[in-house]
């Protein structure tokens, strides 16, 4: 089994070269990996919609309580967010190493 991140990223190299065996345990190998990103993005997932839930409960106490929803600083990141969008930016770079991702 390849054990070195390096070298299942280099796993598609030269397919023709290599063992079943070899493509079995590379194959294996993505698919655990595969799993462990499903998870952590089911995790973040939850964690977000919590977050929301708690936001929108603090917005529906402000508006029952008289309090504006909307804030200037909400408009500066509304313009900021679609300031980034319109220039097909995104802030998160989506092949940085994954490291942190372990747990």
């Amino acid at each position: 089994m390849v054990t070195d991140k390096h070298a299942s990223e280099d796993g598609l190299l030269n397919l023709q070269e290599r063992s079943v065996e070899e493509l079995r345990s590379l194959l294996d190998e993505l698919y655990a990996e595969e799993q462990k990103v499903s998870y952590r993005r089911r995790v973040l997932h939850g964690k977000i919609d919590i977050l929301r839930a708690e936001l929108v409960r603090r917005l529906k106490e402000d508006r029952e309580a008289g309090k504006g929803v909307v804030t200037g600083g909400d408009i500066e990141r509304l313009i900021e967010i679609l300031a980034n969008d319109l220039h097909g930016v995104s802030r998160f770079d989506v092949t940085a190493d994954d490291d942190d991702w372990e747990e």
